[in-house]
């Protein structure tokens, strides 16, 4: 059954890194459902940005941007507790934060690349905020309503699919976010058995991550944030809570751990 199909009310949705990319594409896909109530967009400067403003403006109380800096564990806190005082119960966590290389993130060609304070910043985005996100709205996952959580890997997490080698702290970091994710689900299925915990892939899209590095990328295989929003919809969309805990491609294809 699809996650709509499971759904006996309008939803409410929760968008993390809705401001541009990926994130901002989802918010405004799922806005143009019928079937979500309301969409929460949380971004670090969520109030300022000119595209979730204009969605604001077409969709008026149905779309609630919030700043929140994800790496920030009080503000997840502060967010968690204005959800709970503003909707019963959460259908949908949906979160798109990552980086490759900016700032002390590097996309690390060998070991001597390597730093401590590359490696921390790569993960604090990548692994520990999702993960810290999905622990501070526990509590609106709980109970017996259809939920899902997805977050964005990447099919360079994978262990087994790691032929290439280089971008350690990005491959590191999205195989420790499957592995957050995958322990998560375990736990959230005991908590509500309607609930469904997904890793998935995206594709190579038109992002700001890997402008720097399209340039080997076929046209055919560089995806629209529009598209790849449409394709990880369809993977929430058709996975349920006999597949929680699993990893999935962008084309619903399976991915090794």
């Amino acid at each position: 059954m699809s996650f709509s199909q499971r759904l006996e009310e309008p939803a409410y949705a929760v968008v993390c890194g809705a401001s541009r990319g990926i994130g901002l594409a989802l918010t405004a896909q799922l806005l143009a459902r019928a079937d979500i109530a309301e969409v929460w967009a949380i971004a670090r400067h969520a109030s300022q940005a000119p595209e979730l403003l204009a969605l604001a403006a077409q969709h008026g109380q149905r779309l609630h941007c919030l700043d929140v800096d994800v790496c920030d564990e009080q503000a997840l806190a502060e967010l968690a507790s204005q959800l709970r005082a503003a909707i019963p119960r959460l259908h949908l966590l949906l979160c798109t934060v990552g980086v490759l290389q900016q700032g002390a993130a590097k996309a690390e060609k060998g070991l001597a690349q390597l730093n401590l304070q590359g490696l921390l910043a790569t993960f604090q985005v990548n692994s520990f905020a999702p993960i810290l996100l999905l622990k501070h709205l526990l509590p609106l996952l709980r109970g017996q309503h259809p939920c899902t959580v997805a977050a964005l890997s990447a099919r360079v997490g994978s262990i087994s699919d790691n032929r290439l080698g280089g971008w350690y702290s990005y491959r590191a970091s999205k195989a420790a976010l499957n592995q957050l994710l995958h322990t998560a689900s375990i736990e959230l299925s005991r908590l509500n058995p309607n609930s469904c915990v997904l890793s998935l892939h995206p594709g190579t899209t038109d992002t700001e991550l890997s402008k720097p590095f399209q340039g080997n990328v076929p046209a055919a295989q560089l995806f629209s944030p529009g598209y790849a929003a449409e394709c990880l919809l369809a993977q929430v969309e058709r996975h349920g809570p006999e597949q929680t805990g699993t990893f999935w491609g962008w084309d619903g294809q399976p991915i090794p751990w």
